[in-house]
């Protein structure tokens, strides 16, 4: 690519945004950003109080990325406030999910010779993190610790890249006129033009698609990818008890699919959510969906904050999850609920490659609830997939794959998710979204 060449990129998470701030760092001098909204996007995956930061996984290319970002999380001034020092606990019960999940990633901890503690039993665990009052993953407890995690304020963290990209030249479009909702093409598959809400063309050289649960109504994918919705909670909390439990550590339960957050004292919340199969949404004509095979969508229009609002199964699974750590606080009401939207991939991998129906788009996604924890570094990967430079291990992982396209159970994920299998919402839980 020139570096004179108009770059358009579609949608304004950290795909978007890290990408747009390596190419103007790279010189690049033309290049525009486009989303429903300003930065953090409300109802965008990037968006909220809290993401995880760790490095826990069975497969060694994500352990190293993982680490790559995670040290610089802790080292770089610029994450100082952002990024949160926290254990990591690790558990699960008697399910397969659970204990094949943890048991791959210690052991890839211990091929990179990185430490983890074992946890050997539910006392013992309350013992050392006295804060965990509850049964914890019983019965069947199976589990570890890592004391190299914590958590970032994934809002202060977009607001920082976002005013990064402004520093450098990167212009934004937002609103009606960065809403987009199709291309112009030319003869060749070539994009012309992204076609938007308002009907004011924006036209480019170069286009990237990171418009994360989006981006299957914009361009076929082939089965590729999947948008669902994850549930969140958030209790409200004392001054006393913000005290009590400053130092709650992560604790996920991997055959549920629960996890929590220490205490963010800015908003006064304790916060937890379910890393699971999550919620489907057939999309609807007000959507504005030209692909066909587009089988599941959020909503096109955000709100400005999220819809106070998670079906009444997930709501269930969240108190659940509280109970089993602090049943002391199983019957607090929440202050609030909402539906968070992943871009899944069948294996969990990411997507970064040029799409293969059209001359100058680049896909740049399919998180699959895990990718934030990448952020200092995902430009970078970004950057070199769109000039064919990857490592040629990440180009292979990485690739937009086709072959998924008439795969029915396609979608298994990495083996970290739990609970109930997927399902599609009822008509009035859509309505209330």
């Amino acid at each position: 690519m020139d570096k004179s060449s108009k770059i358009v990129i579609i949608g304004a998470g950290i795909f978007g945004l890290s990408t747009a701030y390596q190419l103007a760092s790279e010189g690049y001098r033309n290049v525009f950003v486009l989303d429903r909204h300003m930065p953090p996007v409300p109802d965008g995956s990037s968006s909220d109080i809290s993401r995880v930061i760790r490095f826990d996984y069975g497969d060694d290319d994500y352990l190293d990325l993982a680490y790559e970002a995670y040290l610089k999380w802790r080292d770089l001034p610029r994450y100082n406030g952002i990024f949160h020092p926290a254990e990591y606990v690790l558990v699960g019960r008697t399910s397969p999910y659970g204990r094949d999940w943890i048991t791959k990633t210690a052991a890839a901890l211990d091929k990179k010779k990185l430490p983890w503690t074992k946890l050997e039993s539910a006392t013992s665990t309350r013992k050392q993190f006295p804060v965990l009052t509850g049964d914890l993953a019983n019965p069947g407890f199976f589990g570890y610790t890592n004391h190299q995690a914590g958590w970032a304020d994934a809002a202060k963290a977009v607001i920082q890249l976002r005013d990064d990209c402004f520093e450098l030249g990167v212009s934004f479009i937002c609103g009606r006129g960065g809403t987009v909702v199709g291309f112009e093409t030319d003869s060749r598959r070539a994009i012309k033009a992204a076609q938007t809400l308002a009907g004011t063309p924006v036209e480019g050289d170069h286009f990237v698609l990171s418009a994360g649960a989006w981006s299957s109504g914009l361009v076929p994918m082939y089965n590729s990818t999947l948008s669902t919705a994850q549930v969140l909670g958030y209790i409200r909390l004392t001054p006393a008890e913000i005290e009590k439990y400053r130092n709650l550590p992560i604790y996920t339960n991997f055959s549920s699919g629960w996890f929590n957050f220490p205490p963010h004292e800015d908003t006064q919340m304790l916060k937890m959510a379910i890393h699971g199969w999550g919620y489907t949404r057939t999309p609807t004509p007000e959507d504005r969906n030209p692909i066909q095979s587009n089988i599941s969508s959020p909503p096109l229009i955000p709100p400005r904050e999220r819809r106070n609002f998670v079906p009444a199964d997930g709501e269930t699974r969240l108190r659940q999850g509280l109970r089993e750590i602090l049943p002391e606080l199983g019957e607090r009401p929440f202050e609030r609920l909402a539906m968070c939207w992943y871009t899944d991939t069948p294996s969990g991998d990411f997507i970064m490659d040029w799409h293969p129906d059209y001359a100058n788009l680049f896909m740049g996604g399919g998180g699959s609830g895990h990718a934030f924890k990448f952020l200092p570094i995902l430009g970078v990967y970004m950057s070199l997939a769109l000039k064919r430079s990857l490592p040629p291990k990440l180009a292979e992982k990485w690739r937009f794959r086709k072959d998924y396209e008439t795969q029915d159970s396609a979608f298994k994920g990495d083996g970290s998710r739990g609970g109930p299998i997927r399902r599609e919402l009822e008509a009035q839980e859509r309505a209330k979204l």
